[in-house]
């Protein structure tokens, strides 16, 4: 059974940093593309980031360009969000996910995405 478990949420003020986590088991994560959505109360579930299996290549959307980056440990399973500069924006639930790599593109559509987690928030305010 395929499990995805973020950590690392918090409450921070803009400007401040955080790191995502997300823990996998149940799979051969090395053979997974990863990525990292959110979602706000109201809206619709967006990208954030992902990266192809082996690490190589990234994508981001362009709202947390040059803000945030995601890496992964494939000895570890695990993948990160490290976030910084937050901005009140960037307030809502994020999730990580995981889809069979297949083009060596990082993938941005939630609906490609086989596993999820279940999330950990993220609230930015003064």
């Amino acid at each position: 059974q395929v499990q995805l478990v973020e950590s690392g949420g918090g409450l921070v003020q803009p400007g401040d940093s955080l790191r995502l986590s997300c823990a996998a088991s149940g799979l051969t994560f090395s053979a997974y593309d990863m990525g990292w959505f959110r979602q706000a109360p109201g809206q619709e579930r967006e990208f954030v980031a992902a990266t192809t299996r082996s690490g190589v290549s990234v994508d981001y959307a362009h709202s947390v360009e040059g803000r945030f980056t995601i890496s992964r440990d494939n000895v570890k399973n695990e993948v990160y969000l490290e976030m910084t500069n937050l901005k009140p924006e960037d307030t809502a639930r994020y999730y990580c996910a995981a889809i069979r790599g297949q083009t060596g593109v990082p993938p941005n559509i939630p609906s490609w995405y086989e596993h999820w987690g279940q999330g950990t928030q993220v609230t930015v305010s003064s």
